[in-house]
């Protein structure tokens, strides 16, 4: 297992990329954006732009394979969140509310009630993206960032190093 989180980012649509750079750079972290297309990036050591083709979740299903227990990963996808929770990641929308085994289940469900009320005509989309929820978002992943490290810290000191053997 690695030694340090990684941080992912399901980049198409995503309005907080400078931040995830911000706060992954802060604590030396990787961070990959993922999306189907190449996309403009800040520019850092541990960035990486990785695209990917495909079916319409090759995304989602490439974050899925790559992601291990305490990794970050920042979306706004709430089934792509729920399978990154099974895999023991810490996972945020952009908006800084953290998905957790507790409410994702009812982010599921709200999902799938607002897909209906959509295709009958009622309802909209969510509200604009603003400073708070980019301020929040901050906030949430430094907190998430910092558990994940505190979690792999102790995930490391638990797993037994296996001497080296002489040929």
């Amino acid at each position: 297992m690695p030694t340090e989180p990684h941080v992912y980012v399901d980049a198409d649509a995503c309005p907080v990329k400078p931040e995830a750079v911000k706060v992954a750079e802060r604590h030396g972290l990787a961070v990959t954006f993922v999306a189907n297309a190449w996309l403009q990036l800040p520019r850092a050591p541990r960035v990486r732009m990785q695209v990917v083709t495909g079916a319409f979740d090759a995304a989602d299903d490439w974050i899925v394979e790559q992601v291990v227990a305490a990794d970050v990963v920042v979306t706004a996808d709430i089934p792509l969140a729920s399978r990154c929770l099974k895999k023991g990641a810490r996972v945020l929308g952009p908006a800084g509310k953290p998905f957790t085994a507790d409410n994702i289940g009812n982010a599921l469900a709200t999902r799938e009630l607002m897909s209906d009320l959509r295709a009958y005509g009622v309802g909209g989309g969510p509200p604009p993206f603003g400073p708070r929820d980019r301020s929040r978002f901050l906030e949430a992943l430094e907190l998430a960032v910092r558990e994940a490290k505190r979690h792999r810290a102790a995930s490391n000191a638990l797993t037994p190093t296996t001497p080296a053997t002489a040929p």
